[in-house]
């Protein structure tokens, strides 16, 4: 079994290269308007990855999940990732971060 802390900055590195997604309607990243829900690294550096949309008619439906998931392959230690896109419980503002709502003005 890994270190405890290498597993977190794993976790913090998938974050970081996560928080370089941006929503194409809204001008946030996707981790800080609240988009992710889980993410999950086993011990065998497989990601498990929870994720919404803001709406399921979003434009990028399609494209959005594989770019976020291309993306987490790209950061050195991971080798799988297990994307799952979910609509329950749905997105709405109450999950947006601080510095989003900064951002937006809310």
């Amino acid at each position: 079994m890994r270190p405890i802390n290498q597993m977190s900055n794993l976790k913090e590195n998938i974050i970081q290269e996560i928080k370089k997604i941006y929503d194409p309607e809204i001008p946030v990243n996707i981790y800080d308007l609240g988009l992710i829900y889980k993410i999950e690294i086993d011990n065998s550096n497989k990601v498990s990855l929870e994720m919404t949309l803001t709406s399921p008619n979003c434009p990028v439906a399609e494209s959005l999940p594989n770019s976020v998931k291309e993306t987490i392959l790209k950061v050195d230690g991971v080798k799988d990732v297990n994307l799952k896109l979910v609509w329950d419980p749905p997105w709405d503002k109450t999950k947006l971060s601080e510095a989003a709502k900064l951002e937006l003005n809310l």
